[in-house]
């Protein structure tokens, strides 16, 4: 008989389960209780059920505040809600996994996520963008971590991108602002 040690529940390298979907949940929490929009930023594949007509580069930024959706669900493995683009109801289902950041439309403040594993390889098999070739300001498809960038407050966000977002009302709303730009932690 072999004394092998017991495996914990998280597996054998005792990591335990992934935190992002606990700090997607804190800055969601955070975002609302400060009066703030949350906004999520998405690598989109094949895995993701977002509007393809609104996808950029791979990229989708999704108003995800308790206003601009229905049924919102932030679970563990995937983030699942109703909204409507363009007038038109949509079900969004978002593997936590392709979450690229969360942060305030109004501050830009947050945190920004790694891509998820294979994103470089993905991005191939991801729904053709509407007419866009540009990358994003300070985007990394290496997998490495990445932050939001600090800028003065008061002052727009150094090289930002602009994106579209999933919104509760019909009108002809002005395009939300700009996202932070990002930047590689090593």
């Amino acid at each position: 008989m072999t004394d092998t040690p017991p495996q914990s529940p998280s597996g054998p390298d005792n990591q335990g389960t992934s935190t992002r979907p606990y700090l997607v949940r804190a800055l969601h929490d955070w975002c609302t209780d400060n009066g703030f929009t949350p906004y999520l930023a998405v690598f989109v594949d094949s895995s993701v059920q977002v509007p393809t007509e609104y996808v950029k580069n791979s990229e989708i930024v999704l108003n995800v505040g308790f206003e601009a959706t229905s049924g919102l669900k932030l679970g563990n493995d995937f983030i699942e809600f109703k909204a409507r683009f363009g007038g038109v109801a949509r079900e969004i289902i978002v593997p936590v996994d392709h979450v690229v950041a969360i942060y305030a439309r109004e501050n830009g403040q947050g945190m920004a996520f790694p891509m998820p594993a294979g994103a470089a390889d993905g991005a191939a098999a991801a729904p053709p963008s509407a007419g866009s070739d540009h990358q994003p300001a300070g985007a990394d498809r290496s997998g490495r971590g990445l932050r939001l960038a600090r800028s003065e407050p008061g002052t727009p966000p150094a090289a930002a991108t602009p994106a579209p977002s999933a919104d509760a009302t019909d009108g002809d709303d002005p395009p939300p602002p700009p996202r932070p730009a990002l930047k590689r932690v090593k």
